[in-house]
């Protein structure tokens, strides 16, 4: 982590010069030191992060390929003047069960169009959907189903 936050530092700085690699290695090492002492992260995290990566490049993957049909779904909708939208609000209760994955899914079905997450209590969710297709279903969604994977390699 201390090495990601420093090749962050290093890439928005936009050069290399000998004050700014120092101190943004102070800056680095201080924020590493006040994640691991207040924030609970741990050293041993990194592995498991990097053993499942490719889950999560499979995910933003996955994400983005629901984004791009969820805006043309929108996009016919907006523009088709004969056809009549029903929308609607959509509970239903998930069983994912780590408060990342719940917020994951709440933040993936409000990236995509046509779909807003109103509220997250414990595992149940309100969702606002543009059409009452867009709400069906969610909790089989192929955003739950990867979560549900990441979940298990964890």
């Amino acid at each position: 982590m201390f090495l990601l936050l420093f090749l962050l530092w290093i890439i928005f700085n936009g050069k290399v010069t000998l004050e700014i690699v120092l101190f943004g290695f102070a800056i680095c090492a201080w924020l590493y030191w006040f994640m691991c002492k207040h924030l609970g992260y741990h050293p041993g995290n990194e592995k498991t992060i990097l053993k499942n990566m490719h889950l999560y490049i499979k995910y933003f993957f996955t994400l983005t390929l629901e984004i791009i049909k969820a805006n043309i779904a929108v996009i016919r909708i907006v523009l088709s003047p004969k056809e009549e939208f029903e929308p609607s609000l959509v509970k239903f209760k998930t069983d994912i069960k780590t408060d990342i994955g719940r917020v994951f899914l709440a933040n993936s079905i409000t990236l995509t169009p046509g779909t807003f997450t109103i509220r997250l209590e414990d595992d149940e969710y309100l969702i606002h959907a543009l059409d009452k297709p867009f709400g069906d279903d969610l909790n089989d969604s192929v955003f739950a189903k990867e979560i549900r994977t990441m979940e298990a390699k964890q």
